[in-house]
């Protein structure tokens, strides 16, 4: 059996688990690098999570899930960013549950001080190296988080639409 056919099933008997459990997502970390991204799991939270400090919640945007992401869209259009709602909202269920405050604290990044945060689990370096002027500087901050790992996935895939996988 190959590395590669060991890793899918360990993913497999992983996300298994995970359901078995009532565990709603298995996170992937955005990496700075061409370094393949680990997985974290995350709990499952609902769309209507809010944050109770958010930075960005200052232009009429519900302070949700769904505000979050037509306010990150909105910053993306003015700076050229591409993007959908439908796949800026599959990408952080995917990675976070919608939870703004999710935080991956056993993997790679997480064993070398640098956990993956936020909506779309973005490091710190990768968030300060994509960070988009008119957001706040916190990693955590919902819109920032969110409009961050677009400009990071523009430039490497094309577009967060081009993610459906590990980063």
């Amino acid at each position: 059996m190959t590395t590669r056919t060991r890793i899918a099933r360990l993913r497999t008997i992983g996300l298994t688990g995970l359901a078995t459990t009532g565990a709603a997502a298995a996170a992937l970390t955005l990496m700075p690098t061409t370094a393949q991204a680990a997985e974290a799991t995350q709990a499952h939270t609902s769309t209507a999570v809010t944050a109770s400090s958010n930075d960005s919640h200052k232009s009429g945007y519900s302070n949700n899930l769904d505000g979050w992401i037509k306010q990150s869209l909105q910053i993306m259009k003015s700076k050229g960013i591409p993007g959908s709602y439908d796949g800026l909202k599959r990408n952080i269920m995917r990675e976070s549950g919608g939870n703004p405050s999710a935080q991956n604290n056993w993997d790679v990044n997480a064993q070398k001080g640098t956990p993956s945060k936020g909506l779309l689990q973005v490091i710190d370096p990768t968030f300060n190296a994509y960070h988009v002027n008119g957001t706040a500087k916190s990693v955590t901050d919902p819109v920032a988080n969110i409009t961050a790992a677009a400009n990071y996935a523009a430039h490497r895939y094309g577009s967060i639409d081009n993610v459906n996988s590990a980063y």
